[in-house]
């Protein structure tokens, strides 16, 4: 039996063998009509067939040694029982008679998009409880004859999305995470090209915001098979009647390496994504950090107003108890002594300057300094008779409780219907430690989800970014939930620069929140102008963290220019086909939107500056892609062809005083 599943432009072909389902093939429409590219020929030597087999969900007893996709205990197997198929699904049923589990694979093309979704649903259909003690969504095989050349994600906080990439021409690479959060170490994301081809790319991704798993095998005979999942805090018991479902493992594929991955991402996400603009956001922290008084917030939010923001949002300081990060998490009560006129009168104060207002919160956590800490003491994760792990000087919630989560969806409920609210920023500062909890991380996952997905539908006009110490909680499932995420509390321009070129690798400019702030670099030092901080803001959701209090009349010349330019075309920059050009680490960065007949460029220099504009020398030149070759465009008085653009490149010039700039182009049409 055989089956194919069509995306936009890619098929994904299967086939069933009696006890596992093998990829056929995977890529461009096609792509099937053929022998497997996959096939297994030769003798099996020392191993089983499904350990050589391109197996898309291996149980221990069908894949000993190579590694198994789910572990039952012993050398648990099933057989294929059933199948059906629509237009974009297919469940193909595995059963075992022993045991009496049944396993279901799933898949699904999300409509209109390259990517294909996996999980697998299990259901105990037997009468004794059994032990799960690996439980993955999908094993993604991939043609490699010259070995693996792999891409990915990496970093630490303030470093996170660092690009970085490796040939494995034999054995195992692995990334994850045990932190029972998506983590700022790597990121759910791997790329895998054959190591002799830079172009054909296939991606996987894994929609988990808890501890995850991913692998990279590559064998001795020429193929890479990526395995996606849930890493386990222990076994998981299934009870007889009881069923699981596995997160969504996502796969792409790409002819046009990378970048083209990269897009099939941002489509995928953009389909999932509520509809209307993001807003040009001012947030206060840098300017007052924990000194929130009504009085210092409206004296920025006056100057915000002038700038061109759109929504203000109270960061951290608001609530009772907290004039550091010693006290007052879980006491979610506006301060009435940094309020004298009452929060609401405040509120309104903001909203009659034109703004829309947001708050921050971080409402999985607690300060042993609180009043629900005193009240609830068992309301946090602990071990018994073990002493406690501060991080931060707060604990976390254990949010697997239905107290708890109760809690927490009252509290939010309670501040969203008082107060008229725009925009929530979802912080979340610290890891899991300690638990007894079989299964802490899904429950506690599960919770975040259900409370997440009732705000959006409870409050849809409230806009919700997701946050985690920088870019600790981004994946997709965040992404499908949220509207914004912020990928690194890093705002230096140099720094920054490198997060978002590895953000964007794996995820839309939709969801890109990214601040201009005062921030000397960590990483790299080297100053760079406020006109470089705004055009490196606008290439995704544009914001504002400086203290634009102190700012000179020149700097808010500045941005207030740079806002409304940013207005004017951020329509292109959240929706438009991406395309990155160069590298943070090369003499050229840039990235490419085009939507319709308007194209921007936003493009920066990474080098050294001195001289330049002083001695002789030729433009920077950036090549554009995907224009029409023949078409005419224009850039103020100033006319290009396409073909122009994209072989001889966009022309740059660089000098002292210019290190970065946005190009506005549009396409003249016949």
């Amino acid at each position: 039996m055989r089956w194919t599943l069509a995306g936009a432009t890619t098929e994904y072909t299967v086939t069933a063998a009696p006890e596992w389902l093998e990829l056929h093939s995977w890529g461009p429409a096609g792509v099937s009509r053929g022998p497997s590219p996959l096939a297994f020929s030769g003798k099996v030597q020392y191993l089983t067939p499904g350990d050589v087999a391109p197996v898309e969900y291996a149980t221990d007893g069908l894949r000993p040694f190579h590694g198994a996709d789910l572990r039952v205990g012993g050398a648990f197997r099933w057989a294929y029982a059933d199948a059906s198929q629509t237009d974009d699904t297919l469940t193909v049923t595995f059963a075992d008679a022993l045991t009496g589990l049944v396993g279901e694979q799933c898949y699904r093309f999300a409509g209109g998009t390259d990517v294909i979704e996996r999980w697998v649903r299990l259901r105990h259909d037997g009468t004794a409880p059994v032990s799960i003690s690996a439980l993955g969504s999908a094993g993604f095989s991939v043609p490699t004859p010259s070995g693996a050349r792999l891409h990915y994600l990496c970093g630490q906080w303030a470093q996170e999305f660092t690009t970085a990439s490796l040939v494995l021409p034999r054995g195992r690479f692995a990334i994850g995470s045990a932190q029972g959060v998506t983590g700022h170490a790597f990121s759910p994301y791997l790329a895998v090209q054959n190591a002799g081809d830079h172009g054909p790319t296939w991606g996987v991704q894994l929609a988990w915001t808890g501890s995850w798993a991913l692998t990279a095998e590559a064998d001795a005979a020429g193929l890479t098979r990526v395995r996606a999942g849930r890493r386990l805090d222990g076994p998981l018991r299934l009870a007889p009647g009881e069923t699981l479902t596995t997160p969504v493992a996502a796969g792409a594929y790409s002819g046009d390496g990378v970048d083209g991955l990269a897009r099939a991402w941002h489509t995928y996400e953009r389909a999932r994504a509520r509809p209307g603009p993001r807003t040009v956001v001012y947030n206060s922290w840098e300017a007052t950090t924990f000194d929130v008084t009504a009085e210092g917030q409206l004296a920025l939010a006056d100057v915000a107003a002038d700038l061109g923001v759109e929504t203000f949002v109270v960061d951290d300081g608001w609530f009772t108890g907290r004039a550091d990060d010693t006290g007052g998490l879980g006491d979610w009560t506006p301060d009435p002594a940094r309020f004298p006129a009452g929060f609401d009168a405040f509120v309104h104060a903001v909203r009659a300057k034109g703004l829309k207002f947001g708050l921050w919160v971080e409402p999985e956590m607690v300060n042993p300094a609180s009043a629900l800490y005193a009240e609830h003491p068992d309301w946090v994760y602990r071990a018994d008779g073990r002493p406690q792990t501060a991080i931060r000087n707060q604990y976390l919630l254990d949010l697997g409780r239905p107290d708890v989560e109760k809690f927490v969806t009252a509290t939010l409920d309670g501040l969203l219907s008082a107060y008229p609210i725009d925009y929530l920023k979802w912080d979340f500062n610290r890891p899991r430690t300690e638990s007894v909890a079989p299964d802490a991380d899904g429950a506690h996952v599960a919770a975040l989800y259900r409370i997440l997905d009732h705000l959006r539908a409870a409050f849809p006009q409230v806009t919700v970014e997701g946050c985690a110490a920088g870019g600790a909680r981004v994946d997709l499932a965040m992404a499908a939930r949220t509207d914004v995420l912020w990928p690194s509390d890093n705002t230096a321009p140099l720094d920054r620069l490198r997060v978002q070129h590895g953000f964007l690798a794996a995820h839309a400019p939709h969801l890109m929140s990214s601040w201009v702030t005062d921030a000397p670099g960590l990483f790299d030092a080297r100053p760079r102008s406020l006109d470089f901080r705004f055009v490196l803001a606008c290439a995704g959701v544009l914001g504002i963290g400086a203290d634009v209090s102190a700012w000179p009349d020149s700097s808010r010349a500045t941005a207030r220019e740079w806002v409304a330019r940013y207005k004017r075309v951020r329509d292109v920059i959240t929706e438009g086909t991406v395309h990155r050009i160069g590298s943070p680490d090369a003499d050229r960065c840039a990235v490419q939107y085009t939507l319709g007949d308007r194209t921007v460029v936003l493009a920066w220099n990474t080098g050294r500056l001195d001289g330049l504009g002083a001695v002789p020398g030729r433009d920077v030149r950036l090549p554009l892609r995907g224009l029409s070759a023949t078409a005419t465009y224009r850039a103020g008085d100033t006319e290009y062809s396409g073909a122009h653009l994209m072989a001889a490149g966009l022309p740059v010039r660089w000098t002292a005083s210019h290190d970065a700039t946005m190009v506005v182009l549009s396409e003249e049409r016949a």
